[in-house]
């Protein structure tokens, strides 16, 4: 089998991640950490291209990487026009959107840029993105709102879902395109995709916490007294965003977004971190539900991934919830750097052809 290697590049808010994979294998992972004072010199996100930049290519110098033998450097997509799922080349419209007019400044937004500006000094590589927050396959029915003013739009772990339902789909020797999944991505936020035949027909938006709340995140909260809150004048827009994403759900409830220590607080007898984990899971649950006739109840299986998904406490009280409806799977963590990683892969294998953003 010939040997193709990929360089995947994550460009977090507080960390870069880069991994270099041959075939389907690591052959170096870094996770580089930038502290708050070193990115706050920075205005907008775009200005740390070069900064980031040199640090990777540090890092893999250090690391005697040969670049000369990488195929396919594929970058993190970040908040680009809605498009459908797949790996997409990197080309001069998606710069632009990148840079110019990206619908949120996200550090998520430098991958593709980063992965172009490399693979443009290779002699054998191609630069692409796969599978963005902002891929969207939403049935229109879906789309729709109680009012014609707000249309409901897919932003969502789609990176993450994706691979997971193909690596599902993979271990029952099955197409994903052949099953229906209601996978659920439990982080920082929470996204549940109802995936038919291989395209993820609703979801809830999860960039500004809609659905279940998260370890950061409010969720859909009561309308009427969120449209109060905001008129009350005691707090300005950027603060009541914060309280919405950032601030909300266990931080706001327990003061920490850190699920372990709100299970072990739990565990040891603190009652309010029991009961909001609870409901917590209670939510999740609720939003699984939902997804079930979205599929007209013809569910394969329900998949639960994402660090979250590490806790055994939580998915067992979502569980018992859903386990009615269909067979639940956990998969935790997420390895999104063999995600773009594998996603490379499979365009130089010649298994996928990459699409082109317009």
């Amino acid at each position: 089998m010939e040997d193709f290697r990929i360089l995947a590049i994550n460009p977090g808010s507080t960390s870069t991640k880069i991994a270099v994979y041959q075939n389907e294998n690591p052959v170096f992972v870094k996770n580089i950490t930038h502290p708050s004072e070193e990115i706050a010199q920075f205005e907008h996100v775009a200005d740390q291209f070069h900064f980031r930049k040199e640090i990777i290519y540090k890092e893999l110098e250090d690391a005697e990487i040969q670049l000369d033998k990488i195929q396919a450097v594929v970058g993190r997509g970040g908040m680009l026009k809605p498009i459908s799922s797949g790996v997409y080349l990197v080309n001069e419209a998606m710069k632009h959107d990148l840079r110019e007019r990206p619908i949120k400044e996200h550090a998520s937004n430098l991958g593709g840029l980063i992965a172009d500006d490399i693979a443009s000094a290779l002699p054998n590589a191609k630069a692409y993105i796969a599978d963005p927050v902002v891929v969207d396959e939403l049935n229109d029915i879906a789309r729709v709102s109680g009012h014609p003013l707000f249309k409901r739009i897919s932003i969502f772990h789609a990176l993450n879902q994706k691979s997971i339902a193909r690596q599902h789909a993979k271990s029952i020797m099955k197409r994903y395109e052949d099953m229906n999944l209601i996978v659920v991505h439990m982080g920082g936020g929470i996204t549940v995709g109802a995936h038919e035949k291989g395209r993820v027909i609703d979801v809830n938006q999860g960039l500004d916490g809609e659905g279940p709340f998260s370890p950061e995140r409010s969720g859909t909260l009561p309308t009427g007294d969120l449209v109060r809150f905001c008129f009350s004048g005691q707090y300005a827009e950027s603060e009541i965003i914060k309280m919405v994403v950032g601030a909300g759900g266990i931080v706001a409830h327990l003061g920490t977004n850190n699920v372990y220590d709100a299970e072990q607080r739990a565990q040891n007898g603190d009652e309010k971190a029991r009961f909001i984990l609870e409901a917590l899971a209670y939510q999740v649950a609720k939003s699984i539900g939902s997804m079930v006739p979205v599929l007209r109840g013809q569910v394969d299986a329900i998949l639960l991934t994402g660090g979250v998904a590490h806790s055994k406490w939580i998915t067992n009280m979502i569980i018992e919830r859903v386990y009615r409806f269909a067979p639940v799977y956990i998969y935790p963590g997420e390895d999104e750097m063999r995600a773009l990683a594998l996603n490379g892969l499979m365009v130089l294998k010649g298994e996928i052809e990459p699409k082109e953003y317009v």
